[in-house]
């Protein structure tokens, strides 16, 4: 099932990034293409989209949504906005790389702004981190601050790179002893707050605008990848090529996290899969035998530590963090080979023809 929608009212987009000053929405050719993967999140893709719509009203945009064969009716939802949206509802779950590879091939803007579906756009953040590349251009890619639902900072909408000294650290428990050390929490870079422009190593998938050029360069996403990780091989990938990645605090968004996931277990077992992928990617054979180690160790240590705590606290909020490293750690032999290279390129979807 296919269904083809699309988004042809744009707003005004100045020279210079700024509002066209009439102040009315006309026909533009896009500046960004907003690409949104959405799997069983209906209630919430609902409102992410109409978050864009109300909050992006300088630069002109178009939104392509690949929904990865909801069963909560997902695509009936999202094909009642009127117009707003061109939608592939797709047959099966491709996973959010490749359905987001997918969604790039009919993109028509200038930049590529990858968002979830979990998310809610704040205060003009699509529009403010447009004017932050336009400012920028040399860094190819930009991204800006996650809140939690309860308007907290969400640190982890940027990272540094993933090194064999920050596995060690969270294998050893190090990171969660000292949060607020760059050095014993490097890659969630410690002791930062997210309140300053900085380059940064990645940029996370939920909001991280891309140069269209740059995305076309790299191939997209690599397709190994089925969850979690890709955008940091694409960061990575694309440092190589001179980028240097940009965190703007001016641009928010919130980012409600894990909601396609039933449990907090299958998300680590895929993010830990996706850690050993990265390694087969980026780290030469010895410092990837190490990291594996260091990974399997990691939930290992961490159920040990909780385990104990809770034989003296009985507290449940530990008992359910240690029944979850538990399981992580009983179904390494599923993760520690990291995602299965895919056999070949995905085919062309009918959404991408004349519609």
């Amino acid at each position: 099932m296919v269904r083809i929608i699309r988004h042809n009212i744009l707003p005004a987009w100045g020279m210079a990034g700024e509002s066209g000053g009439t102040g009315e929405a006309r026909e533009q050719h896009p500046v960004v293409s907003i690409l949104v993967v959405s799997y069983n999140t209906r209630d919430m893709t609902m409102a992410c989209l109409r978050s864009i719509i109300a909050e992006t009203r300088d630069v002109p945009y178009e939104i392509i949504v690949v929904d990865n064969a909801s069963s909560d009716r997902s695509a009936d939802a999202i094909a009642g906005l009127d117009g707003r949206v061109q939608l592939m509802a797709l047959k099966d779950n491709i996973g959010f790389a490749r359905a987001n590879n997918l969604a790039a091939r009919g993109a028509r803007g200038q930049y590529l702004l990858l968002l979830n579906p979990d998310t809610l756009v704040l205060d003009s953040a699509i529009d403010r981190l447009c004017r932050v590349a336009n400012a920028n251009p040399a860094a190819g890619i930009w991204g800006g601050r996650t809140l939690f639902g309860d308007s907290r900072l969400d640190p982890t909408s940027v990272w540094a790179k993933m090194t064999p000294w920050s596995l060690a650290c969270r294998a050893l428990g190090l990171d969660a002893a000292l949060p607020a050390s760059p050095l014993f929490n490097a890659e969630a870079l410690g002791g930062w707050n997210r309140d300053s422009m900085r380059t940064v190593d990645i940029v996370c998938g939920c909001f991280l605008l891309i140069r269209r050029e740059l995305w076309n360069g790299l191939g997209g996403f690599d397709r190994a990848f089925f969850m979690y990780g890709e955008e940091a091989d694409l960061c990575l990938r694309a440092a190589k090529l001179g980028a240097r990645p940009l965190f703007t605090p001016t641009a928010t968004i919130v980012h409600y996290g894990g909601a396609s996931e039933a449990t907090q277990a299958g998300k680590v077992t895929k993010l830990f899969r996706a850690k050993v992928t990265l390694m087969r990617r980026h780290w030469s054979v010895p410092a990837r035998v190490l990291g594996q180690g260091l990974l399997a160790l990691w939930p290992l240590s961490r159920w040990l530590a909780a385990a104990a705590m809770v034989s003296v606290s009985k507290d449940e909020k530990r008992a359910r963090q240690a029944r979850m490293w538990r399981e992580v750690w009983q179904t390494r032999a599923e993760w520690i080979g990291g995602w299965d290279e895919p056999a070949a390129p995905i085919a062309s979807h009918p959404a991408l023809g004349p519609s």
